[in-house]
């Protein structure tokens, strides 16, 4: 398949990959069942009540294995977000692609998915284009109309499960059992997504690994000759020539029979024989085919396989080198740093100020107060009814806007005298500490400055 005569020419080229099941496209098989069963089910899943993962931005909510953050929190999210991308560059250095062959959610659904539906109805390669060349028969007709309703189906089931991900499964099922007039912008936005989903693997297909996604040009940056990626091993393989005894037995040639094969599994078009290039997913499948072809032959596996490029010429091993460990530590600090924060967040957060500009006010009683203003936030998936008390008994608060009740990730700001007795103040300045407290337990405590006259 020769892609660069077809872009030349300004036409589309359509890929027609033949399918050759070996160990590998097992594994991808394997890791691709467990990722739709997640994925689909995963809306519905619930852990302590919580959807297993949430990202409404609409509403700002969301939720990571059963847990709650809100905006309050994004700075969690920019440094998970940060431990992700040092993540995709370490594995890109060591692996190359490998992430686009196997977990990518474009790889998996066109692959192990619509492929193979379109296998299942079209037959193979050669029928397919066959099919798509020839005139619109009956056949025809039926054959493309059986499989791009199970695509806009399956688009569908994709494009509604995508929405509850970032809009919750219950205000998905509402969307489906209300009137659509309710729900309006729920109901476009499920056809949309729809219509999205099965434009994409339809028609664009491979066109988004080799160019729309920016991560096959980052690969280029980041790979150097100690990355393990999908390589032929050239110097075992050529000069390539079909197969021969006499030429076997001068040793006229390499191992590889130049069947072809490589390039026909190849989702993207590519010939793997000519090097590392960008279109190349480490999919995985030129291996397989190249595995069957050298079982058939008596020759040893892996002619195409996993290799660094001082594998293949300088015949060293897989090595974990100084920049692969310096991202490996830069990611260890990272996820240390991000678990300290997630395990010491508290459920609610208290800020409190004092009035500024503010003196001190004597009050009956021999008491001298200040004003502050607090505001207190809401991490949990409850409305919370707080109070803020004093740790000193003998402190006293009276509040002007009481916080009452706060809504669950919501705010909401307070504005309260405290009271202290003009006998136990000392210095200008005494140190205090309020408690913020929900259900008679203490959520946390912060410490504050206390304006008064000293008494002598």
């Amino acid at each position: 398949m020769d892609i660069s005569a077809d872009i030349q020419a300004g036409k589309r080229k359509w890929m027609y990959p033949l399918i050759r099941q070996g160990r590998f496209y097992r594994w991808r098989s394997y890791l691709s069942y467990v990722y739709l069963i997640f994925f689909f089910a995963g809306p519905f899943i619930r852990i302590g009540g919580q959807p297993l993962l949430l990202l409404n931005f609409m509403d700002r909510q969301f939720v990571i294995l059963g847990q709650a953050f809100w905006p309050q929190d994004i700075f969690l999210f920019v440094l998970a977000s940060l431990i992700f991308l040092v993540c995709i560059v370490l594995f890109t250095i060591a692996f190359g692609r490998i992430f686009c062959g196997w977990i990518c959610p474009q790889t998996i659904f066109m692959e192990m998915v619509f492929r193979r539906i379109e296998v299942w109805i079209e037959g193979e390669p050669a029928a397919r284009k066959k099919l798509d060349a020839g005139p619109w028969t009956k056949q025809k007709i039926w054959k493309k109309s059986l499989k791009h309703a199970i695509f806009v189906f399956i688009s569908f089931l994709i494009a509604n499960t995508f929405l509850a991900y970032l809009i919750g499964s219950p205000a998905l099922l509402r969307i489906m059992t209300e009137p659509v007039a309710q729900h309006l912008t729920g109901f476009i936005s499920i056809w949309v997504f729809t219509a999205v989903f099965y434009l994409v693997y339809s028609q664009i297909r491979e066109i988004v690994c080799t160019m729309i996604c920016p991560y096959g040009r980052l690969q280029t940056v980041l790979i150097d000759q100690h990355t393990l990626v999908v390589a032929y091993d050239e110097v075992r393989g050529e000069p390539r020539g079909k197969l021969q005894k006499n030429a076997d037995l001068l040793n006229l040639h390499g191992d590889c029979v130049d069947c072809g094969l490589c390039v026909s599994v190849c989702p993207t078009g590519i010939d793997i024989r000519k090097g590392t290039q960008l279109e190349c997913i480490n999919c995985t499948a030129c291996i397989d085919a190249c595995d069957q072809v050298m079982d058939k032959i008596h020759k040893p596996r892996n002619l195409i396989g996993y290799f660094s490029e001082n594998m293949i010429h300088a015949k060293e091993k897989p090595s974990f080198t100084i920049r692969m460990k310096a991202y490996a530590a830069v990611i260890t600090i990272l996820f240390c740093v991000l678990g300290y924060f997630v395990f010491s967040r508290s459920d609610m957060d208290m800020t409190v100020m004092r009035g500024a500009g503010m003196l001190y006010q004597e009050q009956p009683g021999g008491m001298i107060s200040n004003i502050y203003n607090a505001e207190i936030i809401n991490k949990t998936n409850h409305d919370r009814t707080i109070r803020i008390a004093a740790d000193n008994p003998d402190i006293l608060i009276k509040y002007i806007q009481a916080p009452g009740i706060v809504s669950r990730g919501g705010m909401v700001k307070a504005m309260f005298f405290v009271m202290i007795p003009a006998k136990d103040i000392h210095t200008a300045k005494t140190d205090i500490q309020l408690k913020l407290i929900f259900n008679n337990q203490v959520i946390q405590t912060v410490k504050t400055a206390f304006v008064g006259p000293p008494n002598d």
